[in-house]
């Protein structure tokens, strides 16, 4: 019989045949969402039948604590308005990357701190996320971690992102998946110095979770993206920027949605805008 359109050829001291590879070449390997993937041998070898793994979308989350979450906004917030404030985000940005990870055709995955928090934070997600520990240590190293179990899996890319950007939209994570079939790392980059969504491609997972890897860095500092941006240098991955965002980390950063907000009604992020105007008289 015929396999694959090979055409069999005899077996030596017998009637059975065996398939012969075909002398073109093959064409090149791309991901579910048209990124150029690298040879198989360094990445994981497709199973005959089977369509290539899909990307994972990653959101970063934590349990909302009083006086765990926010708390550079404690004053003008109280601990439990802070947590409160964090709930609305973390909802806002799930709800948004579940329409994401439809649209793109990517696994939606929860990564969750601390891990036995995550029965209560899975319970108030959207349909389709699957949950993962983020593990333990600085953040860096849990980035690394979940990027490479995403890796081990057969994810071909993978976006990894916070839970305190509420106006970054499908639109700018579609624009990080199309960035990957030009370059290794792509970053949307904050006002601060750091940033709220990372994509890597295939070579970024391959070379990019080994130690010392892209992230084994201070994170959460003003210098965070200029000192992945070098990490990327030395691992040998291409890194471009994209458009850039924000996170919620203090009152000016308040304002700043506010604005958003006029520039463009439509932001996805309607529990924490009420939220924020609930509680106006705290920081306005």
């Amino acid at each position: 019989r015929r396999v694959g359109g090979a055409h069999p050829e005899p077996e030596s001291g017998g009637g059975r045949t065996k398939p012969v590879r075909s002398a073109e070449a093959r064409p090149p390997r791309t991901s579910a969402q048209g990124v150029l993937l690298p040879p198989a041998s360094e990445h994981r070898r497709p199973i005959l039948g089977k369509p290539v793994r899909r990307g994972w979308l990653v959101v970063f989350a934590k349990s909302p604590q009083p006086g765990s979450v926010k708390t550079r906004l404690c004053p003008p917030f109280t601990p439990a308005q802070a947590a409160d404030l964090y709930r609305c985000l973390l909802a806002d940005v799930l709800e948004e990357s579940a329409r994401a990870a439809r649209g793109l055709d990517l696994d939606a995955v929860l990564a969750v701190d601390p891990p036995e928090a995550g029965a209560a934070l899975a319970a108030a997600s959207p349909p389709g996320f699957r949950t993962v520990a983020q593990g333990g240590g600085e953040l860096g190293g849990r980035m690394t971690r979940v990027a490479r179990e995403a890796a081990a899996a057969g994810a071909p890319v993978v976006l990894l992102r916070g839970s305190d950007s509420p106006a970054l939209s499908v639109s700018t994570l579609r624009e990080g998946i199309l960035a990957l079939a030009e370059t290794d790392v792509a970053i949307s980059p904050d006002r601060d110095g750091g940033y709220g969504l990372v994509a890597l491609g295939p070579r970024a997972l391959l070379v990019g979770t080994r130690p010392p890897g892209l992230f084994d860095h201070r994170m959460s500092t003003p210098s965070v993206l200029d000192d992945t941006r070098a990490e990327a240098t030395r691992l040998g991955l291409r890194c471009r920027t994209i458009s850039p965002g924000f996170d919620i980390d203090a009152v000016g950063d308040l304002r700043r949605l506010e604005e958003a907000r006029r520039a463009n009604p439509e932001l996805p992020c309607r529990r924490t805008l009420a939220f924020l105007d609930e509680n106006a008289g705290c920081w306005r």
